[in-house]
C-alpha cells in the first residue's frame, strides 16, 4: 500500500484487544446523516473554490467543479458501504468475519498462515487492531481507498462505524460515522432507508426474519 505511511503499523498481539462477537443494529438517530455529511463536504469545497477565485488562480473554476463531482463520486459510493442495517460479527482467536446486511462481508485472519493482503478481485484489503480498533482498508482501482474503523463502547452496548473514503482530487476524505447497538435477531424494531436524493425513510417492522 503505497502512500498510505501516516497509517499506524500493525501491532503485535497475544489476544483480540475487544470482543466485538454478536449481532448489531443501527442506531439512526445516534448515526450521521448522509445529505448533511454531503452538504457540510460540499460547502467546504465551495469556499475553497470562492477563496481561489478570489486570489485569480488560473482554472481554480474548473477545478472546483471538478472537486464537487468528484465529492459526489464518493458520497454515492459511502451510500453503498454504510448502508447496512444489521451486523452480525463472528469472532474467534484466528479470525473476525463482519457480515453486513445486503452487502459483502468483511474479513480478517489473523492466523500463523494468514496473508498480509487479501486479493478480492477489484481490489486488495488489509486488516489489523489498531489499539481497540478493529480497521479493514479495501483499496480499489484508480487511487480509491475505503478504510472501516470499528470500536467499541466500553459498556459493550454500543459499536461504532467509522467508514472514510477518499480519492485523488477531492481534498479531504468523506467520512461517515454509524453507531450500532445490540439487539435480538427477530425482534421488531425499526427499518430505515437512506439514500442522498430522498434522504431517510424509516418504518415499524421485523428486524430479522
Amino acid at each position: 500500500f503505497s502512500g498510505c505511511g501516516s497509517e499506524p503499523v500493525q501491532p503485535l498481539v497475544e489476544a483480540d484487544p475487544v470482543n466485538m462477537e454478536g449481532n448489531w443494529e443501527m442506531a439512526y438517530g445516534r448515526s450521521d446523516n448522509l445529505q448533511a455529511r454531503f452538504n457540510a463536504s460540499l460547502r467546504s469545497i465551495r469556499q475553497q473554490s470562492a477563496r481561489a477565485n478570489a486570489e485569480r488562480r488560473p482554472g481554480a473554476s474548473v477545478a472546483g467543479s471538478a472537486s464537487q463531482q468528484r465529492l459526489l463520486a464518493l458520497a454515492q459510493m459511502a451510500e453503498l458501504v454504510t448502508e447496512s442495517q444489521l451486523l452480525t460479527i463472528e469472532q474467534s482467536r484466528v479470525a473476525v468475519r463482519v457480515k453486513r446486511e445486503g452487502n459483502f462481508s468483511l474479513s480478517c485472519d489473523f492466523g500463523p498462515d494468514a496473508p498480509g493482503l487479501n486479493d478480492l478481485g477489484l481490489g486488495v484489503e488489509r486488516c489489523f487492531w489498531d489499539g481497540n480498533q478493529l480497521v479493514f482498508h479495501l483499496r480499489l482501482p484508480d487511487g480509491l481507498n475505503i478504510i472501516h474503523r470499528l470500536s467499541m463502547s466500553q459498556s459493550g452496548d454500543t459499536l461504532g462505524v467509522l467508514t472514510s473514503l477518499d480519492s485523488p482530487g477531492v481534498g479531504d476524505p468523506f467520512t461517515v460515522r454509524r453507531i450500532y447497538r445490540r439487539y435480538v435477531p427477530g425482534s421488531s424494531g425499526y427499518r430505515c432507508t437512506e439514500t442522498l436524493t430522498r434522504g431517510r425513510v424509516c418504518t415499524t417492522e421485523k428486524a430479522s426474519k
